[in-house]
């Protein structure tokens, strides 16, 4: 499953499920026209199915299914602490999308959700409105895929066009659109906003090959950012999170000099670098998901209630990759998480 179509081939989302309030949403409509020979499903609220018990997280990501919900309560949320700001005061998040089509095992995803399905909550319009309110307090710096790859599901849904389409009315507000996808060319059309922010995460082949199950390759998600760049896009370099695995110091130094080879400082906004990192709560869960994981057997720290790795080994790959950045960018260019 390099692309969203080839994951289609695979997981054909045979089954739809639609909450009753749902079902007269455009998006909802635009969406189902995707799938005509998926089974439709009525239900009354997603959590009847998403939030059942005893699911089995790792069996239904071989075939997950799809919910369309309409989300209530509070849609947007102040951005997470083990999330880099990028220097804004005003930071948030929300989730338009739970869940991502892609499967890598050190996802936090595993043991934030009960369920591998994946929700699509189509009253966009709904965090649009809320969101209208945070803009006249102040300037906002949001980022909208953080709980999903939005940009890789954006041939099924259309949300990344329509959030870049918002962003034309409100030069205050800036958005982050995070991807691990080769999926630009859906929405190549578009002129570039100086206030969006295509931000890919780029990890060696390989990390991508044995822990990024589904997910393009190095070379394919160079290619889609290079196509941003050449476009006129602001693009974001993304080395996080880095593993702490044998040879990693080769793994990482081939894949800084294979994205300078196709991108320069000048065509770049900025480069983040972070470890991994995971909230206690979801690393346990994730724990019994995954016992055979060699990954996860790391003896990792727990610092404010966060697990990442050891003093020694953050400080040995943070400084590692900030000084192997630091020969194609400039260093005020450079966030370390």
């Amino acid at each position: 499953m390099k692309d969203l179509y080839g994951s289609l081939n695979l997981c054909s989302f045979s089954h739809i499920y639609v909450e009753e309030k749902a079902l007269d949403n455009e998006n909802t409509k635009y969406i189902l026209s995707k799938f005509k020979n998926s089974s439709i499903i009525k239900i009354h609220h997603y959590k009847d199915v998403f939030s059942r018990h005893n699911q089995d997280f790792v069996l239904q990501k071989k075939s997950p299914k799809i919910i369309l919900a309409c989300k209530d309560g509070n849609l947007i949320y102040k951005g997470a602490r083990v999330c880099e700001s990028f220097g804004n005061d005003h930071f948030y998040y929300t989730s338009s999308m739970m869940n991502c089509v892609y499967n890598c095992e050190y996802c936090y995803l595993q043991g934030m959700y009960p369920s591998a399905n994946i929700v699509i909550f189509v009253n966009l319009n709904d965090i649009f409105t809320e969101l209208k309110c945070l803009l006249k307090k102040h300037p906002v710096y949001i980022c909208i895929s953080y709980d999903t790859d939005l940009l890789a599901f954006e041939n099924i849904t259309g949300f990344t066009r329509k959030w870049i389409e918002f962003s034309y009315l409100y030069p205050h507000l800036k958005i982050e659109v995070r991807t691990k996808s080769s999926n630009f060319k859906s929405i190549e059309d578009i002129a570039p906003r100086s206030n969006v922010i295509l931000a890919w995460t780029l990890s060696p082949e390989e990390i991508i090959g044995k822990y990024e199950s589904n997910t393009p390759g190095l070379k394919s998600r160079l290619g889609s950012l290079r196509c941003a760049v050449l476009k006129g896009w602001k693009v974001r370099v993304c080395f996080d999170p880095l593993l702490y695995v044998p040879g990693w110091k080769e793994y990482y130094t081939r894949c800084v000099e294979d994205t300078f080879k196709v991108v320069s400082e000048s065509n770049i906004e900025d480069v983040s670098i972070g470890v991994f990192r995971i909230a206690k709560d979801y690393f346990k869960k994730m724990e019994k998901i995954n016992p055979n994981s060699i990954l996860l057997s790391y003896p990792f720290k727990t610092i404010d209630g966060i697990y990442t790795y050891s003093e020694e080994h953050h400080k040995s790959m943070v400084d590692f990759m900030y000084n192997m950045v630091g020969n194609y960018v400039k260093k005020e260019k450079i966030f370390c998480t």
